[in-house]
């Protein structure tokens, strides 16, 4: 572990003796000319130096307040349930809430593996 001595004297070394990785105004336009002329008109690519549309608009564009205002109007008043929060619905079966026949109400046969189709998908006889 070094101390704070050790990590000045380091980095006044880099600073003195490492050049930067990047320029200072890194400008690439290697990529905007496309190659196959068909697909230039498709996929337009601008300059490093051109001016572009900044989708940022300081006073309107406070993330924090547009997701207030999302949420707002996301949600549809007239699903918020009050009260108690059960609908209290009555069963639409004779039964109440029966989930149709299990294991006991099959035939004995067929819930002893003796006939019927198994889970391989072939018949057993």
């Amino acid at each position: 572990m070094s101390n704070r001595e050790e990590r000045e004297a380091e980095d006044r070394y880099e600073a003195e003796n490492d050049p930067a990785p990047v320029p200072s105004t890194p400008i690439d336009n290697s990529y905007v000319g496309e190659t196959n002329s068909d697909l230039a008109k498709f996929a337009p690519v601008q300059r490093d130096e051109d001016d572009y549309d900044d989708p940022v608009q300081p006073p309107y564009s406070n993330s924090n307040e547009q997701l207030e205002q999302d949420e707002r109007e996301a949600i549809d008043q007239s699903n918020v349930l009050y009260g108690d929060r059960l609908r209290h619905t009555q069963p639409r079966t004779a039964n109440a809430y029966n989930e149709g026949p299990n294991e006991d109400d099959l035939p004995g046969d067929v819930s002893q593996g003796l006939t019927g189709i198994s889970n391989a998908g072939r018949a057993v006889e």
